[in-house]
């Protein structure tokens, strides 16, 4: 794990990921953790969330898991009531919930397009506007994670894209109404993360080889990479970074537009 800021960093604040039991949110999970933060993780099942939920305790915050899906608009407010109650505060909102898969547009079905839409615009939207309250109340940080596939036109993704490109623009309008409130909201778009399973999924041999081929630093990301990123934006190191979506890819999406799905 990452050791790149003292381990001080976020000592006592508290966080709520969703999408934090696996992946790349469960990497920010346990980076925050390791830099002081509590921790509240949360996704569909809570099967997903509670070995890290140990993980977590084990780095000696205080943590919780608890089921809820990002969709349901009323079950969120209920997780985040919940988590503000049992943990004191929320100083922190990560927006990890995604869902995806590979399917040409002629192919794709309005339910299928609908579902990855609910899951990662809507989402992110239901769960910042149930935590507003909280994060209202001393100031905070909103991090939403992205994708670089709307800046690609990434064949086979048109769903994902088109819900990435609303996180996006999400951000920037909520860093402009919540600023005045204290609260600073951020993206990160990740390229290829190593040994998570969008990249199982979504990527094969020749994609990959592709995607370090073109990546000019080489190789493909880790999960520290994108935890590192997060420390920072959701640090006070970051006070003055508002409405930005940091691309953390090695500069890959600079170089191709054909990498993920790739015959």
């Amino acid at each position: 794990m990452s050791a790149v800021f003292d381990s001080t960093l976020l000592k006592d604040k508290v966080a709520l990921i969703t999408g934090g039991g696996t992946g790349i949110c469960r990497g920010i999970a346990l980076a925050f953790a390791e830099h002081g933060c509590h921790v509240a993780i949360t996704s569909r099942k809570i099967e997903h969330l509670e070995p890290t939920r140990n993980e977590l305790e084990a780095r000696g915050v205080r943590a919780m898991a608890k089921a809820a899906d990002v969709r349901d608009a009323a079950a969120v407010a209920e997780m985040v009531a919940a988590v503000a109650s049992e943990l004191g505060r929320i100083d922190i909102l990560i927006n990890g919930a995604a869902g995806n898969f590979i399917c040409l547009a002629e192919n794709l079905s309005p339910n299928g397009f609908a579902t990855v839409v609910d899951i990662d615009l809507k989402g992110t939207f239901n769960v910042s506007r149930a935590a507003l309250q909280y994060l209202r109340a001393q100031g905070g940080s909103v991090l939403n994670i992205s994708a670089t596939l709307p800046y690609l036109g990434t064949m086979g993704q048109a769903h994902a894209s088109a819900a990435k490109a609303g996180v996006d623009s999400l951000t920037r309008t909520l860093a402009v109404e919540w600023g005045p409130l204290r609260i600073r909201v951020n993206g990160i778009a990740p390229g290829p993360i190593e040994g998570t399973e969008g990249v199982k999924r979504l990527t094969n041999e020749k994609s990959r080889d592709s995607a370090l081929k073109n990546c000019p630093l080489g190789r493909m990301g880790t999960t520290d990479d994108i935890a590192n990123a997060a420390l920072f934006l959701t640090s006070d190191a970051a006070s003055y970074v508002n409405g930005v979506t940091l691309v953390v890819d090695g500069g890959l999406w600079l170089r191709s537009a054909r990498i993920l799905g790739e015959d």
